[in-house]
């Protein structure tokens, strides 16, 4: 492969390596520093005496020290071994918490969410990130960036997922280096009245000033929401709908403020500046003042994380450009790769942005020239439609199995989508920064703002359009870690095949597909020969599955609520058929009985071989008595149950030597079957 010759390209692959090496076998610090330098002390040797070592010992101790440095840099970005550390202290019991506000999230119905960093124990200097849930009071404004607060509160642990298969919003967080929560009601804390100011606090209010400007200006309620995604990187007020309209059309890359709407900048930047050129050094000038513009727009919409490495990747792309070298492209992608993990946080490389983001602009730097070799058309209006379809093409390749992995939906009118908007997104995110200077400057005509408030809605309205097709969006599709390496092995092989055609490059080609078929048909096999029964956990709800092969049988009384959960197992295990049908009293296991009871139960049924109990919607029953006779096993309380008659029960059941399991506490039960 041509692009292993580019020293960059390898050095990055071996850091990657590292981290992931750190994250999944975690060694300790200690471990971690000492290989780092027997390595670096081994490299200095061999430099030193370069003249008797072997040519390729170098490169294999640089490859390896690259290596160590990413499982060290992982480490050190642990909370374990930060020293100042909230965790490194007893969280027992209330303690006065200093918070900063460093992120304003999505509320829901319940409470604002923050992210904020905890600047005090008491009076301990600590570091690290919390979750902060706030009950939601009208009567009260919400939290800003660089706000302090001070709560005597206890921080409460971020559970795991209580279902199979569910999204894991602990280890997400942990990603986010988020290990705990604070909920607090609107009169439980103090605020600082005198909180120190960050550059983060600035960045946000500067975009929360323009967005009250803008509010000023009679937008839409959608159109305002997506005005203030597009260029603001603000998605707290998209509603519902049209959120769900630009996932289900391939579009959603245009409200997530990032890699397209930075690299559309930066080329609307290279044209714009070209008179620069004529100055004396004025390449060096348009490259300085190119890159000063991305990072005043990074600080125009918030310094987000998103924003942040994207800026700092483009920034790395305008020096490319710069030196207008045909294979500087890679280098300078793979070198800001390198250096955003190592200086930023090497935990971005777990991240669904950061991955979607880079995959992306890679499989357009690779491919797209490829697909414009395929066709040269004659007429300029063709030429530039080809363009938009092969970056198109070259991103969903890049990005599909990553989107398969995570979403497990495909939206088969993504090229639809791609032809009808962006064509007019360098207009709109153009007109859309001049349309926020001028209302900065209260000199916005208003027949401007109607214009792009036209503009947007009808952006919206052509993404609906083609988002009601359901017919072309392919949901639900089964998708694992397996597959994911098995289909970059096949778009990398074929795209080799395809640049320079040989019979290693086509057979390794052709031997991965077959790997990919092999996979799904001895993995389809396996769940052929499965059967499982799940107790799953949900809140006033009782919810049982059992898989037979490919066939899951949903026992509930309330589907709808159901729903997410079955859908969640049947896509992990692969399952083509879903039914629904009612709860009924009693279920076998093998050759063992389940029982259910319920606060309908009239008369206790007398069953004579229960090895099971499970008790939901909190039966009044005399729990002990009904042991003695019914001597089950294992007693199960699913989220159907009030908290107070869990507790009672698993002190019941304590007495009685008896195994006790609370969904809410334990998560789902499942039994295998076969």
């Amino acid at each position: 492969m041509q692009l292993l010759r580019f020293t960059t390209i390898k050095l990055t692959l071996f850091l990657i390596c590292g981290i992931l090496i750190g994250y999944f076998l975690q060694p300790s610090l200690a471990l971690s520093f000492s290989l780092t330098l027997i390595l670096l002390i081994a490299l200095d040797g061999v430099f030193a005496y370069n003249h008797k070592a072997p040519p390729s010992l170098f490169g294999l101790l640089t490859g390896f020290l690259t290596v160590a440095i990413g499982i060290l840099s992982l480490t050190l970005s642990e909370s374990k071994n930060i020293g100042s550390h909230y965790t490194h202290h007893s969280l027992d019991g209330k303690r006065a918490y200093t918070l900063k506000i460093r992120e304003v999230l999505k509320s829901n119905d319940f409470s604002d969410r923050y992210v904020a960093h905890v600047k005090y124990m008491d009076c301990i200097r600590v570091s690290g990130k919390v979750l902060l849930n706030i009950g939601v009071d009208s009567t009260k404004g919400t939290l800003l960036v660089d706000d302090e607060i001070v709560a005597l509160t206890t921080l409460q642990p971020i559970k795991p997922p209580l279902n199979p298969h569910q999204f894991n919003y602990r280890k997400y967080l942990e990603n986010l280096g988020i290990e705990h929560q604070v909920r607090l009601a609107q009169d439980n804390y103090i605020v600082h009245p005198f909180p120190k100011k960050t550059i983060l606090g600035l960045a946000s209010n500067i975009r929360n000033h323009i967005i009250e400007k803008l509010r000023k200006e009679h937008f839409g309620t959608e159109e305002l929401g997506v005005i203030q995604a597009l260029l603001l990187g603000q998605r707290n007020e998209i509603t519902t709908e049209i959120d769900s309209d630009y996932k289900n059309a391939g579009a959603y890359h245009i409200l997530a403020l990032s890699g397209l709407h930075i690299g559309i900048l930066l080329g609307l930047l290279h044209f714009l500046l070209k008179p620069l050129e004529l100055l004396p050094k004025g390449r060096t000038i348009k490259l300085v003042v190119i890159v000063l513009l991305l990072w005043g727009f990074a600080l125009l919409a918030g310094l987000s994380a998103s924003i942040l490495r994207a800026v700092a990747m483009f920034s790395f792309v305008a020096y490319a450009l710069y030196l207008n070298r045909p294979t500087s492209n890679f280098n300078i992608l793979a070198l800001s790769l390198f250096f955003i993990l190592l200086l930023l946080d090497p935990l971005l490389l777990f991240q669904v942005g950061f991955q979607l983001s880079y995959a992306a602009v890679f499989a357009i730097v690779w491919i797209f020239p490829l697909l414009q070799q395929l066709w040269v058309p004659p007429y300029w209006f063709l030429r530039k439609a080809w363009e938009l379809v092969s970056v198109s093409i070259a991103a969903q390749l890049g990005v599909l199995p990553i989107s398969l992995y995570y979403f497990h939906q495909f939206p088969g009118l993504f090229l639809v989508s791609s032809l009808l908007i962006l064509p007019s997104l360098t207009f709109i995110l153009g007109f859309g920064i001049l349309v926020i200077a001028l209302s900065l400057a209260n000199s916005l005509p208003p027949l401007l703002a109607t214009i792009y408030d036209t503009i947007i809605r009808w952006m919206n309205t052509i993404i609906g359009t083609v988002a009601k097709q359901e017919n072309f969006l392919f949901r639900n599709i089964s998708f694992d870690a397996i597959q994911l390496i098995l289909s970059y092995g096949i778009i990398i092989s074929m795209v080799m095949a395809f640049t320079k055609a040989s019979y290693k490059r086509v057979m390794a080609f052709l031997v991965l597909i077959l790997c990919f078929q092999a996979y799904i048909l001895g993995n389809r096999q396996l769940t052929k020969q499965k059967e499982t029964l799940v107790i799953g956990h949900l809140t006033k709800n009782t919810t049982l599955i059992h898989q037979t092969g490919q066939k899951a049988t949903v026992f509930t009384n309330n589907p709808a609520v159901s729903e997410r959960m079955a859908n969640d197992y049947a896509i992990a295990q692969n399952i083509t058929k879903v039914e629904h049908r009612p709860l009924n009293n009693s279920f076998l296991i093998g050759d063992d009985r389940l029982l259910i009871l319920d606060s309908t139960i009239v008369q206790l049924p007398k069953e004579s071989a229960i090895s099971t109990l499970l008790l939901t919607q909190s039966p009044k029953i005399n729990l002990e008595r009904f042991l003695d006779s019914v001597k089950p096993k294992i007693v199960i309380a699913d989220g159907s149950n009030y908290t107070s008659y869990i507790e009672r029960w698993k002190a019941t059941c304590r007495k009685k030597k008896l195994p006790f399991h609370s969904t809410g506490e334990k998560g789902a039960l499942i039994y295998n079957l076969q």
